[in-house]
């Protein structure tokens, strides 16, 4: 206002006074109103902008904030019941822009009354290719139990569907992982056990409470009988000892009761914090898969499991290219579906295919049996060449293969069901896993035959494959399936039995263990596979009779070179005659017993020959 009204003044003394003397004072008034009205024109433009700046800066929305409350990866959400009878309609008022209807109709879908729209609902977000992070997030923290095991079961799943486990109480103070992991042991129930499992306990947690008080002490020794540790003196004895308690908490979670206390005073997420830090000991790791498949058993403690966060390492686990972590990881998730998978995989019972749920119509099972001293992955890998086994993890399958029947047979044979089989065996008394546990031939062929029934095994045409003593357990456990009404599928539906190196009569491996000091105290396999044995004779003799008046089929192979046991013994573990069932073909391979059931390549006789046999004796099954 000053402004102007002096511009005005100015104005008007030009105007009506009489002109100056001097032309310069008129220019000089022309000059300071010209400066004035610059400055006005200047300092207000710089206003308005800064305005105009300031409340743009105002309206504008951070989209980096925006995307972070989308993606609120950490919100847990409490499990839904899957109980029908309960009203869950929580999606009916959802507030939601357009581009994410897909994702909430998909949640509701998973939700259905119908099953097969809820199959479909998971099969859809597995295959979902074009989310961005937050709607993976909406899923993972919306989605009830079903639906997340569901995802964790589909070979597609992004593992964006879930969420990180929730943090891990701490430790109390002054202890530790192996501390706790006695302590919990200690608090199952120590009476009326089985004699082994009473025996892994009671060394547990002896060898457990010694290693503790020795810690503290600041000095290690061997306590207890001390014969363990004589196999693994490069160990850690921290970590020997939780493989002990390991060991005798997969003996306690085969009984139901058992796992109700492990839930309860608070095992899963001691088991998740062992798993972590044992990253790279996959002893460590495969004992804690055993555990936690034998807990998923018990379909009561399925949302115990699931909000524990341990879905989401399964998911991950099962996706590994190594076999066992993947097949232990496969076992528990099947054990938790219970929306697609019927049968319950006990301990022992491995799948190798299929991993995952599958529109492929399974429509025949092959089983496949190790024998003394063999395992349900190492037995059955490729034939071993000079190079290192841990870096053919890494290579093409099509090269190397740590298990040919996960990786050439099932893609072979994709309609079918491959089952690998795991029991403890020892050449002798001193290695022996569990001292007062003496499992014969007879006692091991119930166990798992009851392990396959509840497994499903009898349900769809059957193939055994075994080698060397697992062939003599085929042959029991067909043998007591004929004598049980509930198991007479098993017998109805086996179509073929290959035999890799079964000692029918006997085997010079047993006169060895008892005449050489490096095999004392054989135990009571190898005892039973002597040539002079009665159970084996007896075995043989009902087996020739049963299978007279049955229509599968058999085909035997046979090594023909020697095996090397140790450094200083040389044997053939298996000869000719021994492995002459007396039916079916027999066929002679140069390979040592240890080989025998291990092809060379894909291409190979072996492997090609038992591909044949498969195919031609599911022939029919398979064109149904």
């Amino acid at each position: 206002m000053s402004l102007a009204a002096y511009c005005v003044i100015c104005w008007r003394r030009m105007g009506t006074s009489t002109p100056p003397p001097k032309s310069s004072t008129y220019w000089r008034d022309i000059r300071n109103i010209i400066k004035l009205t610059g400055s006005l024109i200047l300092g207000g433009s710089l206003f308005i902008t800064y305005e105009v700046l300031a409340l743009k800066k105002s309206l504008t929305l951070d989209t980096q904030v925006v995307e972070r409350e989308k993606m609120k990866s950490y919100i847990y959400v409490h499990t839904v019941s899957l109980d029908k009878t309960e009203n869950h309609d929580t999606f009916s008022t959802v507030d939601i822009e357009d581009h994410d209807c897909a994702v909430w109709l998909l949640l509701r879908k998973s939700r259905s009354d119908d099953r097969a729209a809820r199959l479909q609902a998971v099969q859809e977000m597995s295959e979902a290719r074009h989310w961005h992070d937050y709607q993976y997030r909406i899923i993972a923290q919306a989605c009830d139990m079903r639906t997340l095991t569901g995802l964790a079961r589909s070979k597609e799943s992004d593992l964006r569907f879930f969420l990180h486990p929730p943090p891990l109480p701490s430790l109390k103070e002054d202890s530790s992982t192996e501390e706790e992991l006695r302590h919990l042991l200690a608090s199952l129930p120590q009476t009326d056990l089985d004699e082994c499992i009473q025996c892994f306990t009671a060394l547990a947690l002896s060898e457990s409470s010694q290693s503790l008080a020795a810690q503290k002490g600041g000095l290690w020794c061997f306590g207890g009988n001390g014969l363990p540790y004589a196999e693994s003196f490069g160990e850690v004895p921290s970590a020997t000892v939780e493989m002990f308690c390991l060991e005798a908490l997969v003996k306690h979670s085969e009984i139901p009761t058992h796992c109700d206390k492990i839930e309860a005073n608070g095992g899963l997420q001691l088991l998740q914090r062992l798993y972590q830090l044992h990253k790279d000991c996959p002893k460590v790791q495969r004992n804690i898969m055993r555990i936690l498949g034998n807990m998923a058993l018990n379909e009561h403690l399925h949302s115990t499991i699931v909000r524990s966060g341990w879905v989401s390492i399964l998911a991950e686990a099962v996706k590994s290219q190594h076999v066992m972590e993947a097949s232990h990881a496969a076992r528990t998730l099947a054990n938790l579906d219970r929306e697609t998978v019927p049968d319950k995989y006990q301990d022992g019972v491995y799948l190798l295919h299929p991993l995952y749920r599958t529109s492929q119509p399974i429509k025949a099972d092959v089983l496949f049996i190790h024998g003394l001293m063999g395992a349900a992955f190492k037995t059955w890998r490729q034939q071993d060449n000079d190079q290192d086994l841990t870096e053919k993890v890494s290579e093409d399958e099509t090269k190397y293969t740590t298990c040919w029947p996960k990786s050439w047979l099932a893609r072979d044979c994709p309609a079918l069901r491959i089952i690998s089989v795991e029991y403890d065996t020892s050449l002798s008394d001193w290695r022996a896993r569990c001292p007062t546990e003496r499992k014969s031939i007879a006692f091991r062929s119930n166990e798992l035959l009851r392990k396959l029934r509840a497994a499903g095994v009898g349900d769809r045409p059957v193939i055994w494959v075994s080698h060397s003593m697992g062939g003599l357990l085929v042959k029991k456990m067909l043998l007591e399936a004929s004598k049980k009404p509930e198991m007479s599928t098993i017998i109805n539906n086996t179509r073929g039995i290959i035999f890799y190196s079964v000692p029918h009569h006997g085997s010079h491996l047993a006169e060895y263990s008892v005449n050489i000091r490096y095999l004392l105290f054989p135990s009571l396999e190898v005892k039973e596979l002597s040539k002079d044995s009665p159970a084996l004779k007896t075995l043989q003799d009902d087996f020739l009779e049963f299978a007279k008046d049955k229509n599968f089929q058999v085909l035997s192979f046979v090594e023909t070179l020697p095996t090397y046991i140790g450094s200083m013994i040389k044997l053939h573990v298996v000869p000719l005659e021994s492995a002459d069932l007396g039916l079916g073909d027999l066929i002679p391979v140069d390979v040592n017993h240890l080989n025998i059931c291990k092809p060379k390549t894909k291409d190979a006789f072996l492997y090609q020959r038992t591909l044949q046999f498969i195919r031609d004796a599911l022939a029919k099954d398979l064109e149904n």
